[in-house]
């Protein structure tokens, strides 16, 4: 049986692979990460979200099988409440439709709100239908849209 906990630094790597897998899993829906290029600074950024409390994993038997990462949004302006961002949220292929998905975003929202958060907000690209049922039956609605539009510039048409 699956429990989800925080994690801890040395869990960075293993959390840096999955989400080398999840931003490989995002391409088909049009993200721009490179996956494998991102793993050392994700690694990192990993290892110090998991020291500060900010990422849960879902464990069984030792073996981490989803993770969750979020934080409290601490922007330049001012605002009217303050909003935790949940920045990434992922379940292994083959333990998908168990309930981890859900029980890390229980964690990351009680965890945010314990934290003084008054929203909560995730992003899904526009085409992963998947992600955005779970959010919208979590109650999510969304808030701002996003639009992106393709240029021509030289290094574009070099292929770089």
């Amino acid at each position: 049986m699956w429990t989800v906990e925080a994690a801890e630094p040395g869990d960075a790597a293993t959390v840096a692979d999955l989400w080398v897998a999840l931003a490989n899993g995002q391409r088909r829906y049009g993200s721009h990460l490179r996956a494998a290029a991102n793993r050392e600074p994700i690694k990192a950024a990993m290892a110090r979200a998991a020291a500060d409390g900010r990422l849960d994993v879902a464990r069984d038997d030792g073996d981490v099988v989803g993770f969750v990462h979020y934080t409290v949004e601490r922007g330049s302006l001012a605002q009217d409440l303050t909003r935790g961002v949940v920045n990434d949220l992922y379940v292994v292929p083959e333990r998908r439709g168990e309930g981890i998905g859900t029980a890390l975003l229980d964690a990351a929202e009680t965890t945010l709100k314990e934290r003084g958060v008054e929203a909560v907000s995730v992003e899904a690209l526009a085409d992963n239908e998947r992600a955005i049922r779970l959010y919208e039956r979590r109650g999510y609605r969304p808030h701002r849209v996003e639009f992106e539009r393709k240029v021509e510039n030289d290094k574009h048409s070099r292929g770089n």
